[in-house]
């Protein structure tokens, strides 16, 4: 006889927080598992193409608090 999807949510609530963080990194993992090709690598070109930029001045980076501001004021 299988659990019901609901039958393990409530088994896993009865897990601390640390392990239910755990369950659901592992979950999450299993749902990634299948990465379109060429996905790594376009994020890895992204990220550097940004850090380049960072590093060259050629963009302005917003504070954390005038980005969290103008978003309250939406």
């Amino acid at each position: 006889m299988t659990r019901s999807a609901r039958e393990l949510f409530e088994e896993a609530m009865r897990l601390d927080v640390q392990e239910r963080a755990t369950l659901m990194r592992l979950l999450i993992e299993a749902l990634d598992a299948e990465v379109e090709e060429g996905v790594e690598d376009a994020w890895r070109a992204e990220i550097e193409r940004r850090m380049a930029e960072l590093d060259s001045g050629s963009v302005e980076t917003i504070p954390w608090e005038e980005v969290r501001a103008r978003l309250h004021r939406r």
